[in-house]
């Protein structure tokens, strides 16, 4: 692990984590054809390390939970950013992941399944979670799982981390997110496709409504995980906005203009900048705010960098609370 000495106020983990490489292209992906790419970037990856490399940038002390082996090409890239971390010594190789960026900014990305973690890994990981948790804000359980482990996984942390007085927030999709709502947590950061997928509703509907100024279907839905887990749910839909619902209420955001490169990270950094806000204390729409500079920010960017303070546009988000319909300013 790189050397830290501060309690971080945010402990990530990621257990699927990766070495990310991205190529950027002159011209849009022709399929089955040759192309040369104009730049190609190589950077540490997993949902859980995008997080907390935007924490730290943000000057919050933070830590990376990862497994890995020793000499990793994905611990080097860590020191080389100087990202404390804790690593699970395993046998398997971190896998890489590889995305093409078009000149448009859109994206494809490639994921490899991850190296086998097997049950005793499993469970160490979990212990070593709860070991260093003490004395964090929050604990950010991010990403997909690695072959091995059940869906269930997340919800077993969940319950291992009650009553050490650390908040949890979860960031995942598919089987493991459907697990996990089925007990308490904190904050819960779904996409669109994860929302409509944890709560049965359409997502094409969601995001057709919201681009036509209806919200409903959209809170009802995030509503619905919040009755259920007691969390804030913060539920991000790429360039329409975002949106934030919790027992007290709902707000909409919508992004500042940019000129996109990469949208990879960019719900990775929306959630570090909502738990960024979270802990200095800032209201609701002052989270959603912040949230949604940060992952326009990102996508301002290329590969998966993560975005600085200077890189936000705060006041290019737009708020509005839905619980009255009240511009918040």
């Amino acid at each position: 692990m790189t050397p830290s000495s501060a309690t971080p106020a945010i402990l990530t983990v990621t257990a699927n984590p990766s070495l990310d490489r991205t190529l950027e292209l002159a011209t849009p992906l022709r399929h089955g054809e040759v192309q040369r790419a104009s730049s190609v970037r190589a950077e540490p990856g997993g949902k859980g390390i995008n997080v907390a490399r935007v924490v730290s940038e943000a000057g919050l002390p933070t830590r990376a939970v990862l497994p890995a082996r020793t000499g990793d090409p994905l611990l080097g890239a860590l020191d080389t950013v100087g990202l404390p971390y804790l690593t699970l010594p395993i046998n398997g190789a971190v896998r890489s992941n590889v995305t093409i960026a078009d000149p448009d900014g859109t994206t494809t990305k490639i994921n490899a399944p991850g190296f086998d973690l097997n049950p005793a890994e499993a469970h160490a990981l979990v212990d070593v979670i709860v070991e260093n948790a003490d004395g964090a804000r929050w604990v950010a359980l991010c990403g997909s799982l690695p072959p091995g482990p059940s869906d269930n996984w997340y919800r077993t942390v969940i319950d291992e981390l009650d009553g050490l007085g650390c908040r949890v927030a979860v960031d995942t999709s598919g089987g493991p997110l459907t697990a996990t709502v089925r007990g308490r947590v904190d904050l819960l950061k779904p996409n669109d496709e994860e929302l409509a997928g944890a709560t049965g509703a359409d997502s094409a509907r969601l995001v057709a409504a919201v681009s036509q100024g209806d919200h409903a279907p959209l809170i009802t839905a995030a509503r619905t995980l919040v009755d259920r887990t007691g969390a804030a749910v913060l539920a991000t839909l790429g360039a329409a906005g975002a949106v934030l619902v919790t027992d007290a209420g709902a707000w909409f955001a919508t992004p500042p203009p940019i000129v996109p490169r990469s949208t990879v990270g960019a719900g990775d950094s929306a959630l570090a900048g909502y738990l960024i806000a979270e802990t200095r204390g800032d209201t609701e729409a002052q989270r959603l705010r912040t949230a949604v500079a940060y992952g326009s920010a990102a996508t301002a960017l290329a590969g998966t960098q993560p975005p600085e303070p200077e890189h936000l546009d705060l006041d290019g988000v737009t708020v509005t609370d839905l619980s009255g319909a009240a511009h918040v300013g």
